[in-house]
């Protein structure tokens, strides 16, 4: 068993998370994550409504009695989302952690604070981890540029990003981006961090709430099957490479593309295609360079006994005896 500032601050087995994923980070997902004894998020847009939210959570407590969170996203969009509601459906439902991405999380802290809530920030630089740890948060969450989704501007890899991040901060990180197997796990508590995030590596699992095309999809992948989108929009965002996300690279190596150039491409009803029906090429899903590491796709409890396994005996074997 590892033991880090991470499992011992919420109560788990593994120093392993499963982050928020839109569309993929449903109850089914995470009570199994749970289970396993790693800390998984189910993501709040995902889940519907604010009061969908609160069912969504007494769903999970019904299939799990380990420790579980809500991820909580917050972005600008075109349709005004009640942050706050859903703040308070967290509250309400006796969740005490949560995940938060996106902008800044501080007008959200008292509440959580006043509730008892320990929040861990999603941030992609080193900058933005100081102001997190600044403003009150309990853990950071360090986005290499190897992950799926939003890695920011910076192109800055995990082998520098965490280490940067740790020596700045006092409070626990975990690493994010890059994460798939024990050998990330090992190399993140080595660079100084407390816990790995993993995400397209359990969107590879049984439990994951997709298509068996996407799981089967990602299996088949290597590193070089991902695109930066949105680069040229200054949004930049990781998805799986396929027919739209290389026409999506097309439209802005053209020069002056707008995001009116490509919405219809990146639309979500789309993305939700890929994912619901196994469309590979119907719209946008996004993936991480991990899929270079994803070879089978186990159940949650296979996949996370097996990291814990592999991670300890890299540690107690091939790592002991270089020490001389």
């Amino acid at each position: 068993m590892l033991k880090t500032r991470f499992t011992e601050m919420f109560g788990v087995e593994a120093p392993i998370t499963c982050g928020g994923m839109t569309r993929v980070g449903k109850v089914e997902l995470i009570a199994a994550v749970a289970n396993a004894g790693a800390l998984g998020f189910i993501t709040a847009h995902s889940a519907g409504p604010p009061d969908a939210l609160y069912k969504e959570v007494k769903r999970c407590r019904e299939m799990t009695d380990k420790p579980f969170g809500v991820n909580l996203t917050i972005l600008p969009s075109i349709t005004p989302i009640p942050y706050d509601e859903y703040r308070e459906a967290i509250i309400e439902s006796g969740v005490k952690i949560v995940e938060t991405a996106g902008n800044n999380p501080q007008p959200h802290l008292p509440r959580f604070k006043d509730a008892g809530v320990k929040v861990i920030h999603k941030c992609t630089s080193v900058r933005h981890a100081v102001k997190a740890q600044s403003i009150g948060v309990d853990v950071v969450s360090i986005d290499g540029l190897e992950c799926a989704g939003h890695p920011g501007e910076d192109d800055v890899g995990g082998l520098i990003l965490f280490p940067a991040t740790a020596d700045k901060l006092t409070i626990p990180i975990i690493a994010s981006g890059g994460m798939a197997d024990a050998r990330g796990l090992v190399a993140a508590l080595a660079l100084g961090c407390d816990g790995a995030n993993m995400g397209t590596r359990f969107m590879a699992t049984v439990e994951a709430p997709i298509h068996e095309n996407v799981k089967k999809q990602i299996v088949a992948n290597d590193e070089r099957a991902t695109h930066l989108i949105f680069r040229t929009l200054h949004n930049t965002a990781r998805v799986a490479k396929n027919a739209i996300s290389d026409e999506v690279v097309a439209i802005e190596k053209r020069g002056n593309a707008t995001f009116a150039d490509v919405k219809d491409l990146v639309a979500g009803t789309r993305g939700a295609t890929v994912l619901d029906q196994g469309d590979i090429d119907a719209g946008i899903w996004s993936a991480g360079q991990t899929q270079a590491l994803i070879h089978d796709i186990p159940t949650c409890q296979e996949l996370v006994s097996r990291i814990m396994r592999e991670a300890e005996e890299i540690i107690r074997t091939r790592l002991d005896r270089m020490v001389a």
